[in-house]
Protein backbone atom coordinates (compact mmCIF):
# COMPACT_ATOMS: atom_id res chain seq x y z
CA UNK A 1 0.00 0.00 0.00
CA UNK A 2 1.41 3.30 -0.99
CA UNK A 3 1.29 6.31 0.66
CA UNK A 4 1.18 10.22 -0.32
CA UNK A 5 1.59 13.11 1.41
CA UNK A 6 0.72 16.73 -0.10
CA UNK A 7 2.77 20.15 0.80
CA UNK A 8 1.75 23.66 -0.01
CA UNK A 9 4.70 25.72 -1.43
CA UNK A 10 4.58 29.12 -3.17
CA UNK A 11 6.98 30.53 -6.38
CA UNK A 12 7.55 33.07 -8.46
CA UNK A 13 9.38 34.02 -11.59
CA UNK A 14 9.76 37.31 -13.79
CA UNK A 15 9.42 35.01 -17.10
CA UNK A 16 5.99 33.31 -16.77
CA UNK A 17 3.90 31.29 -14.65
CA UNK A 18 5.35 27.96 -16.04
CA UNK A 19 8.66 29.47 -14.88
CA UNK A 20 7.32 29.56 -11.84
CA UNK A 21 5.88 26.21 -11.51
CA UNK A 22 9.22 24.69 -12.66
CA UNK A 23 11.59 26.56 -10.40
CA UNK A 24 9.24 25.24 -7.68
CA UNK A 25 9.09 21.90 -8.22
CA UNK A 26 12.96 22.16 -8.93
CA UNK A 27 13.61 23.74 -5.72
CA UNK A 28 10.96 20.88 -3.68
CA UNK A 29 12.83 18.17 -5.53
CA UNK A 30 16.08 19.20 -4.03
CA UNK A 31 14.73 17.71 -0.51
CA UNK A 32 11.66 15.87 -1.25
CA UNK A 33 12.05 12.65 -3.24
CA UNK A 34 9.27 10.54 -4.78
CA UNK A 35 7.55 13.61 -5.96
CA UNK A 36 4.53 12.62 -8.13
CA UNK A 37 2.28 15.78 -9.61
CA UNK A 38 1.19 19.12 -8.35
CA UNK A 39 -1.91 21.05 -8.17
CA UNK A 40 -2.06 25.01 -8.74
CA UNK A 41 -4.01 26.64 -6.58
CA UNK A 42 -3.40 29.94 -6.50
CA UNK A 43 -2.40 32.12 -9.70
CA UNK A 44 -1.66 35.92 -8.94
CA UNK A 45 0.70 38.97 -10.82
CA UNK A 46 2.55 41.73 -9.46
CA UNK A 47 2.26 44.90 -11.19
CA UNK A 48 4.15 47.89 -11.72
CA UNK A 49 2.53 51.61 -11.91
CA UNK A 50 1.37 50.99 -15.04
CA UNK A 51 -0.43 47.60 -14.83
CA UNK A 52 2.88 45.81 -16.27
CA UNK A 53 3.02 42.16 -15.07
CA UNK A 54 6.58 42.36 -13.68
CA UNK A 55 6.25 39.19 -11.55
CA UNK A 56 3.94 35.93 -11.47
CA UNK A 57 3.11 33.87 -8.30
CA UNK A 58 1.61 30.70 -7.95
CA UNK A 59 0.86 28.55 -4.77
CA UNK A 60 0.50 24.69 -5.54
CA UNK A 61 0.13 21.16 -3.86
CA UNK A 62 2.95 18.48 -4.24
CA UNK A 63 2.05 15.08 -3.92
CA UNK A 64 5.02 12.82 -3.21
CA UNK A 65 5.18 9.27 -2.37
CA UNK A 66 6.24 8.27 1.15
CA UNK A 67 9.09 5.71 1.61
Amino acid sequence: MAVAKIIEINSSSATSIEDAVRSGLKKSAETVKNIQGAWINETKVVTDEDGNITEWRVNMRVTFVVD
